[in-house]
């Protein structure tokens, strides 16, 4: 049976920030302190462990933040094994094992997404210490749970900006391109697609044919629909480009020492001073092959910003709570993640260098074509 444990734990915030994280840190800390656990919050994620940047929480310090965006104990990008410092990247792993050990921290509670699950297990394996994470990410692309926090708050951000872009673009017979986030994961642009009854989606894992997508736009000028909305995920890739990147994918696989062939210089691995976007490139080609005039709107980091919805509350006060549960149980080097209706504990290895991405069976794809969506794989 696990120990009951009355210790002391860390809690921190690392990678980009998104709605629910200082909900998170409330509901951690309140169930870690009614367990009679000690709780430090640790400044601008991995870099406040280095440094050795605390601050002891309080229920009255966590009080009145639940429904507050952002985080209050900062964050950061920087990863303990490579961190920038002054004009160099140093191994900094020691010294944050080092500050663990003089804090008296039985347990390392990380929120974060992809990234941070793998520094937090890189710790433990390097360093022998405990930790605990949480997923967070508006992508809702990490493995071994049914959804993170922050991306309903994403979702629901980037549908009321297609609702809103539905408007100017019936206003004036427009064609409006809305490049949405996720990296290389469709399931922000998917559900907001949806949501805001986008007439295109467009996501990583369904590489598109310009042919199709033009051929969709004139079956709805046919039909008298005189607008038309595309929502276009950030890490989108034709079906040539997809069809290079594989070839590339092999050949470096089969010889890694050979020079890598060229590739689009809007791909992602391209390397080039200004790269033009994708939402602006595809806009730019359907006004020349539709003859209807084209705008385009990124997004961008107004999706990460903001107070939580309330289903990000009350999962992120769930995934919380669960997580002080366990902690007071002495379950350590797991992720708490959401499984059907329950916040359950899975082993961090099983999380970490894993990306959830959409499948091609998965229902909110047939739910698209059903009402008449075009994904760029197939004329509508």
């Amino acid at each position: 049976m696990p120990r009951k444990s009355r210790g002391t734990i860390g809690i921190l915030t690392a990678g980009g920030d998104c709605p629910g994280l200082n909900a998170v840190i409330r509901g951690v800390a309140k169930a870690a302190m009614h367990h009679g656990i000690r709780v430090l919050g640790i400044r601008d994620g991995f870099r406040g462990l280095v440094e050795n940047r605390t601050v002891e929480l309080s229920n009255g310090l966590v009080s009145g933040i639940l429904m507050q965006g952002g985080t209050f104990l900062g964050s950061s990008r920087d990863k303990p094994h490579k961190m920038p410092v002054g004009h160099r990247v140093v191994d900094m792993t020691e010294v944050a094992v080092r500050n663990y050990r003089r804090l008296g921290l039985d347990c390392l509670v990380c929120l974060g997404g992809n990234g941070t699950q793998k520094n937090a297990l890189r710790l433990h394996q390097r360093g022998g210490i405990n930790v605990l994470t949480l997923p967070k990410t508006i992508d809702n692309d990490v493995a071994e749970t049914d959804i993170t926090f922050g991306f309903d708050s994403a979702m629901s951000i980037a549908t009321e900006a297609i609702d809103r872009l539905h408007t100017t673009a019936t206003s004036h017979h427009r064609i409006i391109v809305c490049e949405i986030m996720g990296h290389s994961a469709g399931w922000l642009c998917l559900g907001a697609g949806i949501a805001g009854g986008a007439d295109v989606i467009l996501i990583p894992e369904i590489p598109y044919d310009l042919d199709v997508i033009v051929r969709s736009l004139a079956h709805r000028r046919r039909a008298g629909k005189r607008f038309s909305i595309i929502a276009v995920a950030e890490g989108i890739l034709s079906r040539a480009e997809a069809e290079r990147r594989t070839a590339l994918g092999k050949k470096q696989k089969k010889n890694s020492e050979k020079t890598p062939a060229p590739v689009a210089p809007h791909a992602p691995d391209a390397v080039h001073l200004v790269h033009e976007p994708v939402a602006s490139r595809l806009a730019r080609h359907i006004q020349q092959l539709t003859g209807v005039e084209a705008r385009v709107t990124s997004l961008g980091h107004v999706q990460r910003g903001g107070p939580p919805t309330a289903f990000d509350r009350l999962l992120c006060t769930r995934l919380g709570t669960k997580a002080g549960e366990l902690l007071a149980q002495g379950h350590y080097n797991i992720m708490v993640g959401v499984k059907g209706t329950e916040c359950v504990p899975v082993p961090l290895e099983n999380v970490a260098g894993l990306k959830r991405t959409v499948p091609p069976d998965h229902p909110w794809l047939r739910t698209a074509r059903l009402v008449e969506t075009c994904l760029g794989d197939e004329a509508v």
